[in-house]
């Protein structure tokens, strides 16, 4: 020991080096002891499973030393708490461990309420039957004239050509009303097959896929008229339209051109 310490103000100094010594050591036993009891204060951190994997703070406890890995360990267990609160513990604990979280009992039928629905029927058609009558989209006419002049007195003769293109057979409406010839001068209207007809015109006939029904008529050059009766009037020569219509707002009209000397 050296011999200063034996003097008045050796003693002072060797008393102050030990109380500073066992100041240092008060400390640091208090810091310890703080340490442990915040790290027994967290018993969520204490009864925690070991993970397997190093995630996070947790992975730092492993290595670290006891006192300080507990004061690293105190804000993670706290946010791991906070993530495990109520409604969240399942998650939080399933995005630790790496395993998907289990579904809800209903979040699959709440995400797809219309995945067992079974689908609309789609409209069907109208189920048709033979001898139904003909729908206009599946008629077809023509009309065709013998001549495109006709000299002196001669009779201008047509032919109207009935089709249908329905898969089955159908029928329709051929008398002169139903299906009409027309001719006109411009806007004057000259004759129609419509004029005077008696009783009441019609002359239903059953057609077939493909089988034309044909009608031949002759013009006596005469005009016609609602007024029925007495003799009409002859037409002047001139150009004239023949018009084929058939009483089918869709069915497509047929019409040719001639000339009356």
């Amino acid at each position: 020991m050296d011999p200063d310490t034996f003097r008045g103000d050796g003693t002072d100094v060797y008393w102050r080096r030990r109380v500073s010594v066992l100041t240092g050591v008060l400390v640091v036993v208090a810091v310890v002891a703080w340490a442990c009891s915040s790290a027994s204060g967290n018993p969520e951190g204490a009864e925690r499973p070991q993970q397997t994997g190093p995630s996070g703070a947790d992975a730092m406890v492993v290595s670290l030393p006891s006192p300080l890995a507990s004061m690293l360990a105190s804000p993670g267990a706290g946010a791991a708490s906070g993530a495990a609160g109520p409604g969240g513990s399942a998650g939080g604990g399933a995005g630790a461990a790496g395993v998907p979280a289990a579904p809800s009992p209903g979040g699959a039928a709440m995400s797809s309420p219309n995945a067992h629905a079974s689908p609309s029927p789609a409209p069907g058609r109208i189920r048709r039957h033979p001898g139904d009558p003909c729908q206009a989209r599946d008629v077809v006419l023509s009309l065709r004239g013998d001549h495109d002049v006709y000299e002196g007195g001669a009779r201008p003769a047509f032919l109207l050509t009935v089709v249908s293109t329905s898969r089955m057979p159908c029928t329709i409406d051929v008398g002169p009303r139903a299906l009409e010839l027309r001719i006109t001068s411009g806007p004057d209207r000259v004759w129609s097959t419509a004029d005077c007809v008696s009783g009441d015109g019609k002359d239903v006939q059953r057609l077939d896929r493909g089988v034309p029904y044909v009608r031949a008529i002759t013009w006596d050059r005469h005009r016609s008229g609602r007024i029925c009766g007495g003799e009409q009037a002859a037409a002047r020569p001139g150009t004239y339209v023949a018009a084929a219509h058939i009483a089918m707002a869709s069915a497509r009209a047929d019409r040719t051109v001639f000339r009356l000397r």
